[in-house]
């Protein structure tokens, strides 16, 4: 019920304030002051329009959480589980440091699956033996992978993440970041297991670092996974920082089921480039 004040003694309208309806008694209607029913009906239309505009702008953040990415192409990674970066900072240069690493791993590693076997036992990190040639395999390790699904794995994590780490701390910033990272992930995985006899490659160890410092720089970028379940698929969407929180919280279980002996990942190796991540974005996270 709204009470309108007047010259004349007030006038009481009943009114429905579900959809808005005003309505007379009889006589009514004549009484009502000039320009009333003019100022009712636009405000009405405004709240009208405030509320489409409200609920449009609902539907759309909806449509945006489940919407694929612009690229086509990111959907053939997405089908894989891999995440794709669907809202993420520019870059202000080329990313040379992380194209030519990936490059280097790249062909160290294809050149290395045609004597595999020989290279792992030569150049692989074994923390029984970890002083060969001068504690380099903490080094060569980083450069070699088991297989065709190793190897583009961490290339395709290193180039979507790497870039935009590059970027922010420029060149040299970052090549401290890796090397650091790698060399921490070697040493926690040889104080996990110092007797360990089993070569440990791959450059996980190293991208995890970077990975960490890429959520927590910037946890506000958005990545989109591909959800399946038999022929039924929904893209999800989630902020870096969350995708962090699960991707620890999948590295906690692995380090588990590794030390249990249930699993050939080296997740400590993972948990000690992470950390190295975590110290440099402390140092370094308002340059």
């Amino acid at each position: 019920m709204r009470l309108f004040h007047s010259e004349e003694p007030p006038l009481e309208l009943d009114a429905c304030k579900a959809c808005g309806v005003v309505w007379f008694d009889p006589q009514e209607f004549e009484t009502v002051p000039e320009g009333f029913l003019e100022s009712s009906e636009a405000a009405r239309l405004r709240g009208v329009e405030a509320d489409a505009k409200w609920r449009l702008e609902r539907l759309q953040e909806r449509d945006n959480t489940d919407a694929g990415p612009d690229e086509a192409w990111k959907t053939i990674p997405a089908l894989f589980g891999f995440p794709v970066e669907s809202e993420t900072p520019g870059l202000s240069r080329r990313p040379w440091v992380t194209w030519s690493l990936a490059a280097l791993i790249a062909a160290v590693s294809l050149w290395a699956f045609f004597h595999l076997e020989a290279a792992v036992r030569t150049f692989g990190f074994i923390p029984a033996q970890a002083w060969r040639y001068g504690g380099l395999t903490f080094l060569t390790s980083f450069l070699l992978h088991g297989d065709v699904l190793h190897l583009a794995g961490n290339l395709y994590f290193f180039l979507i993440f790497g870039d935009n780490v590059e970027d922010y701390l420029g060149r040299w910033r970052y090549l401290v970041v890796i090397l650091t990272a790698t060399v921490a992930a070697d040493v926690v995985h040889l104080l996990a297991n110092p007797a360990a006899t089993v070569p440990a490659i791959g450059a996980s160890g190293g991208i995890s670092g970077v990975i960490v410092f890429y959520a927590l720089q910037f946890p506000r970028a958005r990545l989109g996974f591909l959800f399946r379940y038999f022929f039924y698929f929904r893209w999800v969407r989630m902020p870096a920082w969350f995708a962090l929180v699960l991707w620890l919280l999948l590295q906690s279980v692995t380090v588990v089921l590794q030390m249990r002996g249930y699993s050939n990942v080296a997740a400590t190796a993972h948990l000690g480039g992470a950390a190295a991540g975590f110290f440099f974005w402390l140092a370094w996270r308002k340059l």
